[in-house]
């Protein structure tokens, strides 16, 4: 065998081993603000992480502007992929009071969940949903879950449909409670003001300074201080969380992230 056919035979064999995931979602998933950041960072070189979570989306909103095109774009273009992973986390968009994003729980939320899930499948890629990441928003020492309902629906659509669910809902939940208000501030994307912390000691999370109007759906959030986005810690604290999740959930991408 020639050096270069022998070049060119590893070269095959590297590029055959190689994956794509991408992350479909709201600012809770998307660059700058988070968990997406954190997660790609610790996928090795043969990993292809495509981030396509925009802030103010949700299951309906994402497809009705366009985003969702450009996911089944990629999915129509192998690059030299040997599978694309699909992760998909919404719902708090699509709670009520979010005019034109809000879903019905009952039925268009898990209809739109559907949709996503069949698809990635038809396209020939690989599905995956997420229960929506916490809120740290605390309330005489416990943690308020605004978000159970929408990760009990995306449970059950992954069950119906046969696909894996990360329950990041769950594990995000567990962990912020046990930090309490204080620490969990502290994955912001801003310090917290003393004004806060002051609160926070007492178990309570106070009202957080308004986000500047206009800047959500189409911009991105401010980095000020919120009990919803992600500074460069929560990010990364909650990134390596989906990242266990998902390689306990699919074993064969255990060697795909540094753990």
């Amino acid at each position: 065998m020639t050096a270069a056919l022998i070049l060119l035979t590893a070269f095959g064999a590297s590029a055959a081993e190689r994956v794509r995931i991408v992350l479909v979602g709201d600012s809770t998933v998307a660059p700058k603000n988070g968990w997406g950041p954190g997660f790609c960072a610790l996928a090795t070189a043969d990993v292809d992480c495509v981030n396509l979570a925009k802030n103010g989306r949700s299951s309906s909103s994402y497809r009705a502007e366009g985003s969702w095109d450009r996911v089944m774009a990629l999915l129509r273009k192998p690059d030299g992929v040997r599978a694309t992973y699909v992760l998909i986390q919404f719902g708090h968009n699509d709670q009520p009071g979010k005019p034109g994003r809000s879903t019905d729980l009952a039925t268009e939320f898990p209809a739109n969940l559907r949709g996503y899930v069949r698809d990635v499948a038809a396209a020939g890629g690989k599905p995956m949903l997420v229960t929506s990441l916490t809120r740290r928003s605390f309330r005489n020492g416990v943690l308020e879950n605004s978000l159970a309902a929408w990760a009990e629906a995306t449970k059950k659509v992954a069950a119906e449909e046969k696909v894996p669910v990360l329950d990041l809902n769950g594990e995000s939940f567990a962990a912020v409670q046990k930090m309490g208000p204080a620490e969990a501030n502290l994955l912001a994307q801003a310090p917290p003001p003393d004004s806060i912390q002051r609160v926070a000691a007492t178990g309570n999370s106070p009202p957080a300074p308004k986000t500047p109007a206009g800047v959500e759906p189409n911009g991105d959030p401010s980095p000020v201080f919120d009990y919803t986005h992600l500074g460069a810690k929560g990010s990364d604290f909650f990134g390596r969380m989906v990242a266990r999740e998902l390689t306990d959930a699919v074993p064969e991408l255990r060697d795909y992230f540094r753990l």
